[in-house]
């Protein structure tokens, strides 16, 4: 049968049928004003479906109460023109239900979000940051991916992008100044710089049905075995020996590598405001996760922090150049290259060598997994995947010590 009744929203007057029927879709006709048929999944929220009158799919829609504006909102879902009978109903209806709970709960935001570059912006101010910044600057606002609809997004859009990203050289500098100098963009590089786009697409769309064009999280998964483990391990006379060989300008902002375990581009960020002397705190707020986080230091780290930011302004780098400005990618790379060549080190030495040493340290020295990926800022999970190894072998030592 055939089922329809008439309910009240919004101070409009809607035909309510059952969607989930592919006859009963088959039997509606298009509305005045191109009005979809709404059905309602629960108080507040309504799918939507539109018949075509060129007997092509239909387009749906979604429809909730946004109790922030009193009114009702909606969202054009799309055809779902990859999917075929009961699939596309209970796709939509998941996208619908989804949407709603993100209007209930004041998820989305009042801006028009349209296009990939539209969601990318949207992320950005909700969840600003310098790598989602740039990433989505050099390889999503000037490709064509940037003014794809959302509702029409698919698979073989983000595939394109993606090959796209992955023959896109890779900067090795960002120097204004010489020739660009680049390399073969490499796998976990190409996983990095799908993540902010991946975030910004997944605060907005739902996944589609699996090995379906609709799927277009699909062509975003990351490429696996790409992260390897750093395996160059620096000793405690090893790293004396890069500061001694290294230029003096550069010997602070070394030393405090190996002796914090931040991130190069986070040590660099820090301003002298950023240390309280009275309580032994540093402050790290500009920092991958984008979230302030702070670390007390024993008083030897205290010390050599104190003096950094002996007389310089509160918005001052803590650590500087020889002409005051604060370190950047491309200004400390070249001082700890000669460093190392001084030292007679391995080539590969580099400013995450000195931090993964750090945290090398810190897990051998026996601090609990979740301290060390607090001080670091980053996840246990992260820890356990790179430094894991290290943990099981202490382990296995000492069970080995018990042996009578």
């Amino acid at each position: 049968m055939f089922f329809m009744f008439f309910s009240w929203i919004g101070g409009w007057t809607f035909c309510v049928v059952d969607l989930s029927k592919i006859g009963n879709r088959e039997k509606l006709k298009p509305r005045a004003g191109d009005e979809p048929h709404w059905q309602r999944l629960r108080a507040g929220a309504y799918l939507g479906y539109r018949p075509s009158k060129r007997q092509g799919p239909g387009k749906w829609f979604a429809r909730a109460y946004d109790p922030d504006t009193e009114k009702y909102r909606r969202k054009a879902l799309g055809d779902y023109g990859t999917l075929t009978g009961h699939d596309v109903f209970g796709t939509a209806r998941r996208d619908a239900e989804a949407w709603a709970e993100q209007i209930e709960s004041g998820g989305i935001r009042a801006e028009k979000i349209e296009t990939v570059a539209d969601a990318c912006r949207s992320y950005l101010q909700q969840r600003p940051g310098s790598i989602a910044e740039g990433v989505f600057r050099r390889h999503v606002f000037d490709d064509p991916i940037a003014g794809v609809k959302l509702d029409k997004l698919r698979r073989h859009h983000l595939r394109e992008w993606r090959n796209r990203l992955k023959d896109a050289p890779a900067l090795v500098s960002r120097s204004t100044k010489g020739p660009k100098r680049t390399k073969v963009r490499s796998s976990s590089t190409i996983n990095r710089d799908m993540v902010p786009l991946r975030a910004a697409l997944g605060r907005l769309l739902t996944p589609g049905a699996p090995n379906t064009d609709a799927a277009w999280q699909e062509a975003l998964r990351p490429i696996k075995g790409a992260d390897k483990r750093r395996e160059l391990y620096l000793d405690r006379n090893e790293r004396m020996r890069l500061l001694q060989a290294a230029d003096e300008a550069v010997v602070p902002f070394m030393r405090a590598l190996c002796i914090l375990p931040l991130r190069p581009g986070a040590l660099a960020s820090l301003k002298a405001s950023h240390f309280d002397a009275r309580t032994r705190t540093l402050t790290i707020g500009k920092d991958k996760t984008g979230r302030p986080r702070q670390i007390s230091v024993p008083e030897t780290v205290a010390k050599f922090l104190e003096q950094q930011c002996l007389g310089r302004l509160p918005k001052a780098p803590m650590f500087s150049r020889a002409d005051g400005r604060e370190w950047t990618k491309d200004s400390w790379k070249g001082p700890i290259k000669d460093a190392a060549a001084g030292a007679k080190l391995p080539q590969a030495v580099a400013a995450y060598t000195l931090r993964h040493s750090v945290l090398t340290d810190l897990i051998r020295d026996g601090l609990p997994v979740l301290t060390v990926a607090q001080l670091s800022g980053t996840s246990v999970a992260m820890i356990e995947r790179h430094y894991g190894h290290l943990v099981r072998r202490d382990a296995e030592d000492a069970l080995a010590r018990l042996a009578l």
